[in-house]
């Protein structure tokens, strides 16, 4: 087999390299107004929250209903099953679903595209095979390329040129169908360990609810008290310049680093503090950190358990940090518990936007009121919650290991080596 080299790599001879524009076009969405919207109907906006990390569409995620007849006002909007869509807009901070293509699954459903979301129209299907070029567009190269569009802000939005500038490697018909297919199957039994991975976490969800009921409605009848007075409440350090001339360098947790009872810490960063500063930020095993500011409304106020693991550790100001009166309730339980339908809802209406950053306040923590259960039942949980993350934590080793296996399939499918 012959090679030829490009900017972009080395490549077999019979391959090209090639604008995402010269073989699709892109429509944009509709502007639905908030007034458009209706309580239920058989239409559905389509916007990009329908379109999942994982490139799968879930129409049904926060639906939006338009008025059915809609569907003929805005027909030229109107989308049918296995039309593709892409979002054109994501976070700057943690970009999850920006350039990510999906095909859309109606359901006997009326879907009107809306805005910031594209539909990708192929010109000539006798040149991209659509599995094959869902695979190019979710590399790490596709998503570095859109990134480049961020321009400082909390969000990036992609025009349609944007978006139809990324080259990418085009192969024959035939050999796009084989690399999509050896790419499917190695992506199937990743899929396999993220489900047994959802089916432990659902389980603890589900054991939560049977062990301490509706966290909303409260049917047990357990103690309701503000969080503020079973713990102490402290917000984190601004990340400024002005810091670099401070004497100490420590590691500190970002909003990146907290997730819903999960914590993600490949990468920490360092900031510079004072002593004082140290002695009043240090982290302690067992602190909640909860998100006080974000871009999505539906992301303040998620938190997770300090797990201990890097010493002199400190938080940002974007971070609350609640230490527990460890005679009064568990951090897992209260962790859990904010994160659940009980503690979110309280902790979305007290955000504040601004700037386009949605965010709350310590007071506001303070004041959130959580379902206090007898101690020993908390830690009842506590228990049933370590047991199941052991479980938890195999199925995410064998789920990397499949990671791995398919990042290498991607990497080398698109050098024309498989």
């Amino acid at each position: 087999m012959k090679l030829y080299t490009s900017n972009k790599g080395v490549f077999p001879d019979d391959w090209k390299i090639v604008k995402l524009g010269s073989l699709c076009d892109l429509q944009n969405g509709y502007a639905f107004k908030s007034t458009d919207y209706v309580d239920s109907s058989n239409t559905l906006s389509c916007r990009m929250s329908n379109i999942r990390p994982d490139g799968e569409f879930d129409l049904d995620y926060h639906p939006k209903f338009l008025p059915d007849p809609y569907a003929d006002k805005y027909q030229q909007f109107l989308l049918k099953d296995n039309d593709v869509i892409i979002a054109m807009t994501d976070m700057a901070t943690e970009p999850k679903i920006l350039g990510v293509p999906t095909v859309v699954s109606t359901k006997g459903r009326n879907v009107l595209l809306n805005q910031r979301v594209g539909k990708l129209v192929i010109k000539d299907k006798d040149s991209i095979f659509f599995p094959y070029l869902k695979r190019v567009l979710g590399t790490n190269r596709a998503k570095q390329h859109y990134l480049r569009f961020a321009g400082g802000g909390v969000q990036i939005n992609l025009s349609k040129e944007d978006l139809l500038s990324l080259e990418i490697p085009l192969p024959p018909l035939e050999e796009q169908r084989r690399i999509a297919a050896i790419l499917d199957k190695a992506d199937g039994v990743r899929r396999k360990r993220k489900e047994a991975i959802r089916l432990t976490e659902e389980l603890l969800r589900s054991t939560f609810l049977e062990m301490f009921g509706d966290p909303v409605t409260n049917p047990k009848g357990w103690e309701v008290i503000d969080l503020g007075k079973i713990s102490q409440i402290q917000g984190g350090l601004q990340v400024t310049p002005a810091r670099k001339e401070l004497p100490l360098e420590v590691p500190y947790l970002r909003v990146a680093n907290v997730y819903r009872d999960k914590l993600l810490l490949d990468e920490i960063k360092n900031i510079r503090v004072t002593s004082s500063e140290l002695e009043r930020i240090n982290m302690k095993a067992g602190d909640i950190l909860i998100v006080e500011g974000h871009g999505n409304k539906e992301e303040i106020g998620r938190s997770s358990v300090w797990d201990g693991s890097i010493e002199n550790c400190v938080h940002q100001n974007h971070l609350i940090r609640v230490r527990l009166d460890p005679d009064k309730a568990e951090p897992i339980y209260i962790s859990a518990y904010l994160n659940s339908a009980g503690g979110r809802c309280q902790l979305t209406k007290f955000g504040k936007t601004t700037s386009g950053l949605n965010t709350i306040s310590t007071s506001n923590v303070k004041a959130t009121k959580v379902l206090c259960p007898p101690i020993e039942m908390q830690k009842r949980y506590l228990d049933f919650q370590r047991k199941l993350t052991e479980a938890k934590n195999a199925s995410v080793e064998h789920l990397e290991q499949s990671e791995n296996l398919f990042n290498s399939l991607l990497q080398r499918a698109f050098r024309g080596e498989l």
